[in-house]
C-alpha cells in the first residue's frame, strides 16, 4: 500500500491518500479543496473520504469531493458535531463546506475501500466522535496522538480524561505501527510508548 502525505497549503491538517493499486484510493482527513486536484493529477479514483474528526482544518476539502459524488465517512458520534453552531463558531467563526455524511463508523468496525481493509477505532477526547483509522501497519490518529504530544481538549465536545484514555488505548495495541498524525511529523507507536509523556509506564 502506498501512502501519500499531503502537507497543508494553508491552515489545515496533514492529509493522506492511500492506494493499493495506483488507480483507486481512499483519502483520510481532506483538509483542503486542492487535495481533489492532487488525486486528479495522479489519476486516482477516490472511493471515499474518511474523517478522523469534524474540525474545519480536517474537513475543509470535503465539499469538493462530495460535489463530485465521493462519499464522506466519520465516526458515529461525530456526525452531529460537524455542522453544529458550536463547531462553526470556534476561533471566532470558521468556514466548513457543505457536505453530507454517507456512513458513520462504530468502534472496531472494519470496511474495505479501494481494496484496502481499514479498521475504525473510537478515540474520543479531542472531540466526542474522534476516530483513529488502522490500515495495515499504520495508524492515522488525527488530533488524538502526535509525536511526543497529544491533541487539545478545550474545544466543543473535547474531554481531557477521555483523550488520555484514548491515547492509552492506542498504546495498548499489539505490536508496532507507523503513526501518521493530523499535524507535524510522523512517528511510531513504539517510540511514543517509550517517550511520549502521556504514556503510562
Amino acid at each position: 500500500m502506498q501512502i501519500i502525505k499531503v502537507k497543508p497549503y494553508g491552515f489545515g491538517s496533514n492529509s493522506y491518500i492511500l492506494t493499493e493499486d495506483g488507480k483507486n484510493a481512499v483519502v483520510i482527513d481532506c483538509a483542503e479543496p486542492a487535495l481533489f486536484d492532487v488525486c486528479a493529477e495522479k489519476n486516482l479514483t477516490v472511493a471515499a473520504v474518511l474523517s478522523t474528526h469534524g474540525h474545519f482544518d480536517h474537513v475543509g476539502g470535503c465539499g469538493r469531493f462530495y460535489a463530485a459524488g465521493v462519499p464522506i465517512y466519520c465516526g458515529e458520534f461525530e456526525k452531529a458535531l460537524i455542522h453544529s453552531p458550536e463547531n462553526r463558531n470556534i476561533f471566532g467563526g470558521v468556514f466548513i463546506p457543505e457536505f453530507e455524511i454517507e456512513k458513520t463508523l462504530k468502534d472496531g468496525e472494519e470496511i474495505t475501500l479501494a481494496g484496502i481493509i481499514i479498521k475504525a477505532l473510537h478515540t474520543p477526547g479531542h472531540t466526542a466522535g474522534g476516530i483513529t483509522y488502522v490500515a495495515g501497519g499504520n495508524l492515522f490518529t488525527g488530533d488524538t496522538l502526535f509525536r511526543l504530544s497529544i491533541g487539545r481538549c478545550d474545544l466543543p465536545t473535547g474531554d481531557g480524561k477521555k483523550l488520555i484514555e484514548s491515547v492509552n488505548k492506542l498504546f495498548a495495541l499489539d505490536g508496532d505501527y507507523k503513526v501518521y498524525c493530523g499535524h507535524e511529523e510522523d512517528t511510531s507507536l513504539a517510540y511514543e510508548r517509550k517517550f511520549n509523556p502521556y504514556a503510562k509506564h
